[in-house]
């Protein structure tokens, strides 16, 4: 899955945990250490390619440092 891809190979050194739930209807959500990062039942659409790593950045802070640099 791209999206648990894309957070843990840059930051998997603060995520302690990772959830991505599929379900009827078309449900998409994306959990990070237990806090709704994207809901597409929220958003009413699916998540653009790299969208979910963005948001991630915007609320965890853009400073910090990608794993291994």
């Amino acid at each position: 899955m791209s999206a648990t891809n894309d957070l843990l190979s840059s930051y998997q050194h603060i995520i302690s945990e990772t959830s991505i739930r599929h379900g009827g209807k078309g449900m998409f959500d994306v959990k990070v250490n237990g806090e709704m990062l994207y809901s597409k039942d929220a958003t009413g659409r699916h998540a653009e390619s790299g969208e979910i790593l963005e948001l991630f950045k915007a609320k965890y802070g853009e400073g910090i440092r990608e794993f291994g640099t």
